[in-house]
């Protein structure tokens, strides 16, 4: 979930991101007949006809299930990469999920869902059935985006900057308690987001989005070392990161859905940046840039498909007129 989700949302308490509001049909995300050049995928997944749905997460299985969320209703979406349209898993609002972004799965066959401003961690078995619930205690905690690791489950907090973790083992979910909270790190985060973890599950990679400034360095990637609880900055060069929406970590090549600065129309429009890590990940180096979309997409989320492409989650969180179909699409320009 990016910034503009405010915007269009201020009952979320979301900080607000400045655009213009003139109306404005957006048509390239359209429904698209021409398939991919991957053995006949198609290029565009519609997840929803329905009107205010807002996707927002993505997690894609190795053996092609796509699921995705709903930051506008909090209902969960299902398919395959082979086939265009997803259909309904979890519906609107049930177990109290009337939003949810981030979602992951994990190797004991479930999934975690962050569930925004509703401040629970959602788990379901893949047949639809509720696991666990857990709450953050803090009232003013926008569950954002997460990440699982052999022993733990992290998410960030978009509202209040913490970094929260809820302990795994075996079947038994922890309680979600703070990990880090905004003094821990370097610099007090403006609105974490997207978040990524070593295969070794001891570090991680956050997102900040800062205060929304657009000015440099409001906003931050950090680096966690999730086993002493500590935080430094990584050093960004050629390029942003700290805005990520989502993060997507393949060894030393880290991506990143990201805002850039605004065009001709006064509005940013959204592209996905590739760096590559050192191997301390202390510093990323941005190498290559996908092409840019208009800010009515609003893509936030990245997942990589079994037959390797990058596909995005066109929200349509910063258009002022979200358009159904509500899609999923290959990211254009970068693998």
């Amino acid at each position: 979930m990016d910034r503009a989700g405010t915007a269009a949302e201020p009952a979320c308490m979301k900080k607000i991101i400045a655009a213009t509001t003139a109306a404005f049909l957006f048509v390239a995300i359209a429904p698209q007949q021409a398939a991919s050049a991957h053995g006949g995928l198609p290029a565009t997944y519609i997840v929803s006809q329905e009107p205010g749905v807002k996707p927002e997460g993505i997690a894609i299985t190795r053996t092609g299930t796509m699921y995705v969320t709903s930051y506008g209703t909090g209902a969960v979406y299902r398919g395959t990469t082979d086939r265009r349209t997803l259909k309904p898993f979890l519906p609107a609002g049930s177990d109290g999920r009337t939003r949810a972004t981030g979602i992951h799965p994990d190797n004991r066959g479930r999934l975690f869902i962050a569930g925004f401003d509703t401040r629970a961690l959602f788990v379901y078995r893949t047949d639809g059935s509720l696991v666990a619930k857990r709450f953050a205690s803090d009232p003013g905690a926008l569950l954002n985006d997460l990440v699982i690791t052999d022993d733990a489950v992290y998410v960030t907090d978009s509202g209040t900057g913490i970094l929260w973790r809820a302990p795994l083992a075996g079947d038994h979910i922890g309680e979600l308690e703070p990990w880090l909270t905004p003094t821990d790190f370097p610099i007090r985060p403006g609105f974490l987001n997207g978040i990524v973890a070593t295969p070794d599950g001891r570090t991680a990679l956050v997102s900040d989005n800062g205060t929304g400034s657009g000015e440099p360095g409001d906003e931050h990637v950090f680096r966690v070392n999730l086993r002493d609880r500590t935080s430094t900055e990584v050093t960004v060069s050629n390029g942003q990161l700290g805005s990520s929406d989502g993060l997507l970590l393949e060894g030393n090549r880290l991506y990143g859905v990201i805002d850039l600065p605004a065009d001709e129309t006064g509005k940013p429009p959204t592209a996905v940046n590739l760096a590559i890590l050192s191997s301390d990940l202390t510093t990323a180096h941005v190498v290559r840039q996908s092409e840019s979309v208009p800010r009515e997409q609003t893509p936030t989320t990245i997942a990589r498909d079994p037959a390797g492409r990058l596909l995005w989650v066109n929200s349509q969180i910063g258009n002022p007129t979200p358009t159904a179909p509500f899609t999923v699409t290959v990211v254009p320009g970068l693998r």
